[in-house]
């Protein structure tokens, strides 16, 4: 069994989407907002290359095909904001001063943890760009000469948490405005948030899939200044 799994060229892409299924069904049946579909999916995956002694090589190997939708499924994210074009333009300035901020407090929130927790230059650089999507965090972080693999986790992390707190959040603090909430997802929690913002309705998801892109770039801006700072 192993050895079919190791010299399958799909076994990265099959157990992929099986597990994201998995955890489809289970967000779906139970309604509880711990069970994300992709933390779900990569608990199963953990497991399965875990029992089987596979390696994540073996694993990552057969996944890059889906990994190289990545980039196409994020620009597939300006539909629903061009269908949100008059929106936009009503609302651009709350909106470019609402991915600014969030950017900018993501970068300091970063710097004052590392000064607490008495973390190295390449940690601090490594967590930069912890809040934008993956396609952009890994050039980032690399460029920075920061810990690429270690920044894909956080990134991964970040979206999850994310995803799972933005309701609790948004009724915490009575975030109402549709415009606000896709905002706050996507410049937090990039894709993954932005998938919650979906869910929430057509102009969440599409100023979640505008703060993808705009915090991207702020934060490719952002990211080397303050790597000088420690």
């Amino acid at each position: 069994m192993k050895d079919i799994l190791n010299n399958s060229m799909f076994f990265g892409v099959l157990v992929s989407i099986l597990a994201y299924e998995v955890g489809v069904l289970l967000k779906k049946k139970f309604k509880f907002a711990l069970l994300n579909p992709l933390l779900i999916s990569i608990v199963i995956i953990i497991l399965i290359l875990v029992g089987f002694h596979i390696d994540y090589d073996t694993y990552n190997d057969g996944a890059q095909l889906l990994s190289y939708l990545l980039t196409p499924a994020t620009v597939c994210l300006a539909i629903p904001l061009y269908e949100q074009m008059e929106l936009l333009k009503k609302n651009w300035k709350a909106i470019m001063g609402g991915i600014i901020s969030g950017v900018l407090t993501s970068a300091v929130c970063i710097l004052v943890l590392c000064l607490i927790f008495h973390l190295e230059h390449d940690m601090f650089v490594t967590l930069l760009p912890k809040s934008i999507t993956t396609a952009i965090g890994m050039g980032v972080s690399e460029e920075l000469n920061g810990i690429v693999t270690i920044t894909v986790a956080v990134i991964i992390i970040t979206g999850v948490v994310g995803n799972v707190l933005a309701d609790f959040v948004y009724k915490l603090f009575h975030v109402t405005h549709p415009v606000a909430k896709g905002v706050g997802l996507g410049t937090s929690a990039h894709a993954i948030g932005t998938a919650k913002a979906l869910e929430m309705g057509e102009i969440e998801g599409a100023m979640g899939g505008l703060s993808i892109a705009v915090a991207g770039i702020l934060t490719v801006i952002v990211a080397p200044i303050f790597s000088h700072i420690l």
